[in-house]
């Protein structure tokens, strides 16, 4: 196949891959293991790249592909691209925030849930042999006030999941206007009021230099209500050490993460351990490692969603 058809995949994707690009005219080069240097030396030859969230697209790549026609992200983020210097390249840019909404949005009813009824700490006295009703006692959902903070694929697929269970849903969106118009299970409202009515905090923004560490300890003490918060969106937006002061100071009910400042676990410097122990011991913490779009069939998805955007591109 000629190279104006061949696209290379340098992260591990569903195996449809291949026939779902073969189907649209593309010749795909499946290479997940392949490092970084790999990557910039044979990119010339293709006209299409597809990534997650590992591989960095900068300048030290981009200016070496020389007859890269688009990249494909595998997931919604983009903040390990940068979309400037492909705006200035004319190379175009597909996502997949449609892929995994769904997953996110599913993945964030479990974890409130699971906060709710204090599951994570049931589960494990129980286990000890501990039969304790009382201090087991959960919340019900019914009623409360969630804050989405930003209403794009993912903070509108938690929406419409959080729909059956008579809570009350408010939504602030910095950059949108009348998104909710068409949403009667939806308030939208200004940031005043956010933080003034927010009992259940759901942050659902992307990483960038404005919103980077944008939920420090100040701002997290502006909310007058707030006692759960969750975060499925990308770790760096989150001060873990000002989360950590919040819950020293007993004003949180339940915090549960899919993503954190660092994810690799093994790279953490003294002071980010004692960071993560301190949150790690907190009864009423819940974890899992950045799997909320991480589903079967997300997984699976993704690949037909980048195939349609894919297939309309002309060149």
């Amino acid at each position: 196949m000629s190279l104006s058809r061949k696209v290379l995949v340098v992260d591990q994707m569903h195996e449809s891959i291949h026939e779902v690009l073969l189907s649209i005219g593309f010749e795909c080069s499946y290479r997940p293991t392949i490092t970084r240097k790999e990557i910039i030396q044979i990119l010339p030859d293709y006209v299409g790249l597809i990534i997650r969230s590992k591989t960095a697209v900068d300048d030290e790549l981009i200016l070496k592909a020389a007859n890269l026609k688009f990249i494909g992200r595998a997931g919604a983020g983009v903040d390990n691209i940068d979309v400037n210097l492909l705006a200035q390249k004319k190379i175009k840019l597909y996502n997949t925030p449609e892929g995994n909404r769904d997953a996110v949005g599913e993945h964030g009813v479990g974890m409130l849930l699971n906060l709710l009824n204090k599951l994570r700490m049931a589960d494990n006295e129980v286990r000890s042999y501990h039969w304790d009703r009382e201090s087991n006692r959960g919340h019900e959902l019914k009623n409360k006030v969630v804050g989405i903070f930003g209403f794009g694929f993912m903070g509108s697929a938690f929406a419409e999941k959080l729909r059956g269970f008579d809570c009350e849903i408010i939504a602030f969106d910095k950059y949108k206007k009348s998104y909710t118009s068409e949403l009667n299970y939806v308030n939208e409202v200004n940031l005043i009021d956010f933080k003034k009515r927010t009992e259940i905090l759901s942050i659902h923004i992307p990483l960038t230099f404005e919103t980077s560490n944008l939920f420090n300890y100040e701002f997290l003490s502006s909310f007058k209500n707030l006692k759960y918060l969750i975060n499925m969106a990308r770790g760096e937006v989150l001060s873990l050490k000002g989360l950590n002061k919040i819950l020293s100071e007993g004003n949180l009910s339940g915090v549960a993460l899919d993503v954190l400042e660092n994810e690799k676990l093994h790279t953490l410097t003294s002071e980010e351990q004692n960071i993560y122990q301190n949150l790690f011991n907190h009864q009423q913490t819940l974890f899992s490692p950045h799997v909320a779009g991480w589903t079967h069939e997300s997984y699976e998805r993704i690949n037909y969603v980048l195939a349609k955007k894919i297939s309309k591109i002309i060149f």
